[in-house]
C-alpha cells in the first residue's frame, strides 16, 4: 500500500487521486496513520459487504433466539423499563 503524508497529499493531490483509483493509500501526519483513502468503488464496495454481514448476523441472532423460545412477548418484558 503506498503512503503519503498528509502535506503530500495535498501538494500533489491529483496524483494522491489517481493512486487512489488503483489501490488504497495510507495517509501519515506525525508519524502515525490518519486515515485510508479509498476510490470510491472500492468504498462502496465495502459498505455492501459490512452491510451484508450485519444483516446476515442479525438473521442468525434472530434464529437462535427463537429457537431458544425468545418471543416477542418475552423481548418486550426484558427490554420494558419498570423502574
Amino acid at each position: 500500500m503506498q503512503t503519503y503524508t498528509a502535506n503530500e497529499a495535498k501538494t500533489r493531490f491529483g496524483e494522491f487521486l489517481d493512486r487512489v483509483q488503483r489501490e488504497p493509500v495510507r495517509v501519515m501526519r506525525h508519524d502515525r496513520v490518519v486515515g485510508v483513502m479509498v476510490s470510491a468503488e472500492d468504498y462502496e464496495a465495502m459498505r455492501t459487504f459490512y452491510a451484508d454481514r450485519l444483516l446476515k448476523t442479525m438473521d442468525e441472532t434472530a434464529a437462535g433466539a427463537e429457537r431458544a423460545g425468545l418471543t416477542p412477548e418475552k423481548l418486550a418484558d426484558l427490554l420494558a423499563d419498570e423502574s
